[in-house]
């Protein structure tokens, strides 16, 4: 009886062994597989990249960051500007571009631009919904706003309603166009059309610089503004 007892614990050992064994094989290949796979990264390119170190952490979901990390960056902007059409006075234009409303395609834009001289004046904000994902390096919004203009004698102010395109060259608010068309109490007596165009590139990851073409046409007068801004990103 005692020897049986001696051979089945003889048995156990051997099995328990050979499993310890095949754990540690296993874990031995894992791990020099891991090794291989792993990329030899200067630790001075692993520190100045987090999209590098993001990676190696987690390999994000494309899909999710097409759809929620936006493709543009909030901005704030302050920048000499002249009026071509009001004699080359020149004037400031400070404001601040899309600040995002959570995660969502909605966002806020305010700015305010002066001549010198007072004979040109505007300010307005308004909130834009992109209709794609904000990740795609093209877009659109309608927007919806208040503004109000004063071009020597004339002035005006009301409901402000248009379209934006947005065309980005990067996901990190390197460099964009907006192009945009709205209109001041539109099908009113006192309606103002607004032309926009705006170029941005970055010079480093927290400041770029931008110049910004306006096209003002009422039934008072026709008006042009151009600027060149230095942005701060978010």
């Amino acid at each position: 009886m005692l020897s049986w007892q001696i051979v089945l614990l003889s048995v156990a050992n051997l099995v328990n062994a050979q499993a310890t064994n095949s754990t540690r094989s296993t874990d031995d290949i894992r791990d020099r597989h891991n090794r291989q796979n792993t990329p030899n990264i200067p630790d001075r390119v692993l520190e100045e990249s987090p999209t590098l170190q993001r990676w190696l952490k987690e390999a994000p979901d494309l899909l999710e960051d097409i759809r929620y990390d936006p493709s543009f960056r909030t901005r704030l902007r302050l920048g000499f500007t002249t009026f071509p059409s009001t004699d080359n006075t020149g004037g400031i234009n400070v404001g601040i571009e899309d600040i995002f409303i959570e995660r969502t395609g909605l966002t806020i834009s305010a700015d305010y631009q002066s001549a010198f001289n007072g004979d040109r004046n505007a300010y307005g904000a308004d909130l834009h919904y992109f209709v794609l994902p904000l990740g795609n390096y093209f877009n659109l919004a309608p927007l919806i706003g208040y503004r109000y203009v004063q071009s020597n004698d004339f002035n005006t102010d009301g409901l402000h309603l248009g379209l934006r395109l947005m065309l980005a060259f990067s996901r990190t608010g390197g460099g964009d166009i907006s192009l945009s068309q709205s209109y001041i109490s539109p099908g009113g007596s006192e309606e103002v059309g607004i032309t926009s165009l705006s170029v941005g590139y970055a010079v480093t990851s927290k400041l770029r610089l931008s110049t910004d073409l306006e096209w003002q046409n009422s039934l008072e007068d026709h008006d042009s503004r151009a600027g060149i801004n230095l942005e701060f990103l978010f």
